[in-house]
C-alpha cells in the first residue's frame, strides 16, 4: 500500500486535488485543495468571509454537490467513501449550524432529537433509548418536553448536537458554532464539544472566526482558507508565532498581540495557552512594555440623548424581566450593552424602539417622554438592527432591502441612488447590490441589516451582536463606520458577546444580570470582576489573566492602556 493509501485509510476526510466552482460564478471558490483530516482529530478552519472554507465544510457534508450545482474536479473522500447521496452522507457527517434555529424540525427537544430516526423507521423503544442517550451526551435530557423557541442560544446548540449524534456520526462539523453565544456558554459549547470527542474519539471540525475562543477546543491543527486555497495548516503554537492571521484578515488574540508587541520571545512558549506561559519567560518584557504605555486619554461627554427613568417591565405580569433600570446616555458615546443570553438586553432594546410599553417608569429623549410617540415617530430617533437578520428582510432585492426604509420616508431616487450605494459600499455589500437576497449568507443578511438602518441616518442606534458572523476585515471596516458615525455625534448602543468589540471599540459597559444592571462603568473593570463575571457569564479578559500571571502590580490599568494604545494605533 502506497503512502497515500496509507493516508486515506487512516483519514475520516479526504481532498485530493479538489477544486469547486459554483455555477453561477466565473471563478473557482476552491482551487487545488490536497487535505487529509485524521480520525479523531480537532481540526478548526478559519479564514475571511468569501475565502472558500464554508464551501470546504459543504464539501464534507455533502451539501456540494448534491444540493448545490457547479463545477468539480479531484476528489472528497468521507470515511474512505466519496458518497452517494446526502442521505448517506449524513450517517457519516453531522452537522451543527450557524443559525439553530433554521435546524429545527420538531415542536419539541425530544421530537427534534428523534426526527432522523423518524425517517429511518426506528423501532419506537430504539428511539426514546437514543433520543435519551443523546440528550444526556450534551446534558439537555431535562429538556425533552420543551418547545426549542424556549431554549437559550447556547441549549439550541445543544439540542442541534444531539440531533445529528443519534445516527453515531464519524465526524462532527460545526459552522461557527460561538456566534450568537454569551462568552461563558461560548467556553462551555467548547469544553462540550471537546468532551464529546475525547469520550467518543469522534473527529471534530468547526469553521469559526472567533479563534481566541475556538483555541479552547485545543485543536490539533488550524487550517487557514484564503482566497479558495490553503495557505496554512500547522499547530496552533505555531501558527500564533507567525504573522500568518493579521496577512490573511483575521484577528490574532489580543495577549498574542501584547506579547509580540512587547518584544518576548515565542519560540518555545505554548502561545495557543496564555494560562500556560510560565510568568518568568515573559514578566520582564510585558513589565517593561506596560510602563511605556501612555495613558488612556480622558473622554468628554456629550449632553444627554437617552434616559430610563426606574423602568419595569413583565411579558406575563409576573415574573418582572426589567427591574428598576436607570440608565443615562449622552450624545456621541459607544455604548455595549452585555450579559449572559436571556438576561434582558435585548427586551431593553426593544422597550426604547417602542416594541413593547414599560409596566412603570418612561424613557426620555433629550428630556422629552416618549410614551406617547408611535413606533413609527421613534424610528426616527431611534434606530434597530436586531439579532436575527431574518427578522428584518422584507424585500427580494438587495437595493431595494435596504432603500425600503427611504423610499417609505419619500425621498428622491436619486438621493436614494447615493445614499443606499455608499452604505452598501460600507458594509461590503455593493458588488451584490442587484443580487436576490436568497443568494446571501447569513453574515452578509446581517449586514445587509444594518445597511438598511444605517443608511436612515437615526441619532441613536441600537445593533443587536452587529459582528456576529464577521470576519475580520467586515468587522473592523463596519466598526470603522460605526466610529465615523459615532464621532460625528451619534450615539451608539451595541448588544454583544463579543468581548474583543467591547474592549477595543467601546469606553463604557452596562452590564445586565437577570433583568437588573449590575454595572455601569469601564469594560475593563466589568471584565475584570470575578463577580460581575459570574453573574452576566462573561470571561475575564485574556489580557488581564495574562498580566496577573505576570504579577504586574496594576493588571487592570495595564489592560486599559494597552486597549487605549490599540485604539490610537487603529485611527492612526
Amino acid at each position: 500500500m502506497d503512502d497515500a493509501a496509507n493516508n486515506r485509510a487512516d483519514a475520516s476526510v479526504t481532498f485530493e486535488n479538489f477544486s469547486f466552482r459554483y455555477q453561477s460564478q466565473s471563478e473557482a471558490t476552491l482551487r487545488d485543495i490536497n487535505l487529509s483530516i485524521k480520525t479523531g482529530e480537532k481540526v478548526l478552519i478559519a479564514g475571511p468571509s468569501g475565502s472558500g472554507k464554508s464551501t470546504l465544510g459543504s464539501c464534507v457534508n455533502g451539501l456540494i454537490p448534491f444540493s448545490y450545482d457547479g463545477a468539480i474536479s479531484g476528489c472528497v473522500r468521507v470515511m474512505g467513501e466519496t458518497g452517494e447521496s446526502i442521505a448517506g452522507l449524513s450517517r457519516l457527517v453531522g452537522t451543527v449550524l450557524q443559525d439553530t434555529d433554521g435546524q429545527f424540525i420538531g415542536l419539541t427537544v425530544g421530537e427534534d432529537i428523534a426526527f432522523a430516526m423518524e425517517n429511518d423507521c426506528a423501532a419506537q423503544a430504539d428511539m426514546f433509548e437514543r433520543t435519551l442517550a443523546a440528550a444526556k451526551s450534551v446534558e439537555m435530557d431535562g429538556y425533552l418536553t420543551h418547545s426549542p423557541q424556549e431554549l437559550s442560544g447556547g441549549q439550541k446548540q445543544r439540542v442541534s448536537m444531539a440531533g445529528v449524534m443519534v445516527d453515531h456520526v464519524s465526524v462532527l462539523l460545526f459552522d461557527e458554532p460561538l456566534a450568537s453565544l454569551d462568552p461563558a456558554a461560548g467556553r462551555q459549547a467548547i469544553r462540550l464539544i471537546k468532551d464529546i470527542q475525547e469520550r467518543t474519539g469522534i473527529t471534530v471540525i468547526i469553521i469559526e472566526h472567533r479563534i481566541e475562543e475556538a483555541l479552547y477546543l485545543e485543536p490539533d491543527r488550524v487550517i487557514v482558507v484564503y482566497d479558495g486555497a490553503i495557505t496554512c495548516d500547522m499547530r496552533p503554537d505555531g501558527l500564533l508565532r507567525s504573522d500568518t492571521l493579521k496577512k490573511c484578515g483575521l484577528r490574532e488574540p489580543l495577549y498574542v498581540s501584547a506579547l509580540k508587541y512587547a518584544g518576548c520571545a515565542l519560540d518555545g512558549l505554548p502561545v495557543s495557552r496564555f494560562d500556560m506561559i510560565g510568568p518568568g519567560a515573559v514578566s520582564d518584557k510585558i513589565t517593561a512594555f506596560s510602563r511605556a504605555l501612555p495613558e488612556p486619554r480622558a473622554i468628554s461627554k456629550g449632553r444627554e440623548v437617552l434616559r430610563l427613568d426606574n423602568i419595569n417591565f413583565s411579558y406575563d405580569r409576573k415574573r418582572r424581566t426589567l427591574k428598576d433600570i436607570n440608565l443615562t446616555l449622552r450624545e456621541g458615546e459607544m455604548v455595549s450593552l452585555i450579559g449572559r443570553n436571556g438576561a434582558g438586553k435585548s427586551t431593553l432594546s426593544r422597550l426604547v424602539c417602542g416594541f413593547v410599553k414599560e409596566d412603570s417608569g418612561c424613557v426620555y429623549y433629550k428630556g422629552r417622554s416618549l410614551a406617547n410617540d408611535t413606533i413609527k415617530e421613534r424610528a426616527g430617533l431611534i434606530g434597530m438592527v436586531l439579532q436575527n437578520p431574518n427578522e428584518m428582510i422584507s424585500k427580494n432585492g438587495i437595493f431595494d432591502e435596504a432603500a425600503m426604509g427611504l423610499r417609505s420616508r419619500g425621498a428622491s431616487e436619486g438621493d436614494i441612488k447615493e445614499s443606499v450605494n455608499a452604505t452598501l459600499a460600507v458594509c461590503g455589500l455593493y458588488p451584490f447590490r442587484n443580487w436576490p437576497v436568497s443568494a446571501l449568507s447569513y453574515g452578509q443578511k446581517k449586514r445587509l441589516t444594518i445597511a438598511s438602518i444605517l443608511v436612515l441616518d437615526p441619532s441613536v442606534l441600537i445593533l443587536d451582536e452587529p459582528t456576529a458572523g464577521q470576519d475580520y476585515r467586515h468587522y473592523t471596516e463596519i466598526m470603522a463606520f460605526l466610529e465615523s458615525l459615532n464621532g460625528s455625534g451619534v450615539t451608539i448602543i451595541m448588544i454583544t458577546h463579543d468581548m474583543h468589540l467591547t474592549l477595543e471599540y467601546t469606553t463604557r459597559s452596562v452590564v445586565m444580570a437577570d433583568g437588573e444592571i449590575i454595572h455601569d462603568g469601564s469594560p475593563v473593570a466589568a471584565l475584570s470582576d470575578p463577580e460581575i463575571i459570574r453573574r452576566a457569564n462573561l470571561r475575564e479578559t485574556s489580557l488581564f489573566s495574562l498580566a496577573k500571571r505576570c504579577l504586574l502590580p496594576d493588571p487592570e490599568g495595564f489592560v486599559n492602556k494597552f486597549i487605549s494604545s490599540e485604539r490610537e494605533r487603529r485611527r492612526a
